[in-house]
């Protein structure tokens, strides 16, 4: 947690609010088929928020200088992305594109995923979401660029409220040469858009 004098309820406690919802819906959480419901509910919160246990810019810290001469976009395409809307605790699902303009080292792809989970695995937004994929990579890399793009199914309005089943939110955060030049940023978005998926 960010305030470390908060102290984050037990695993009983958070099974007691599930325990609660489960009335508050009209239901008996001593039924047997959700006597083991709270048990369960806060398992895979437990793993769905898993972000907030980590830093995700920590993955990026491991780089690598010898590139031979590399100095065009390494793009990492369809990366899953699951998080929470923090509007109303519903998931969000779809795919992330990061892109990066290396300037003199790399980092390790598998890390580039790892900092998308680490950053999703939290509720928030998934505008808030894409910039802080792209501001850790510009930050910890220090590339000449940088280009991030979610596309996601939002549940609480697929699922509720407008009721508009396949519709998807497309967010983007570009900084450095991948915004400021038109021939970067065009091929950052064809290398996005190519391809399956």
């Amino acid at each position: 947690m960010s305030d470390d004098t908060k102290k984050r309820p037990t695993q009983a406690e958070a099974e007691a609010a599930v325990r609660t919802l489960i009335e508050w819906a009209g239901d008996d959480p001593e039924r047997e088929g959700l006597l083991e419901t709270p048990k369960r509910v806060a398992k895979a919160y437990r793993e769905l928020f898993a972000g907030y246990d980590v830093d995700p810019r920590e993955y990026l810290a491991r780089t690598f200088d010898e590139v031979g001469g590399y100095d065009e976009l390494v793009v990492l395409r369809d990366i899953p992305v699951v998080s929470m809307c923090e509007h109303h605790m519903l998931p969000f699902l779809g795919k992330a594109h990061v892109g990066y303009l290396p300037d003199r080292r790399v980092v390790g792809i598998s890390k580039l995923a790892r900092v998308v989970h680490g950053f999703a695995r939290r509720m928030q937004i998934q505008e808030k979401l894409t910039a802080q994929v792209a501001e850790a990579i510009q930050d910890i890399l220090q590339p000449k660029g940088v280009g991030v793009v979610i596309v996601s199914e939002h549940s609480c309005m697929t699922m509720r409220g407008v009721n508009t089943p396949g519709t998807r939110l497309t967010t983007s955060h570009l900084l450095g040469g991948v915004r400021d030049d038109p021939r970067t940023r065009q091929e950052f978005f064809e290398l996005v858009r190519s391809g399956p998926g």
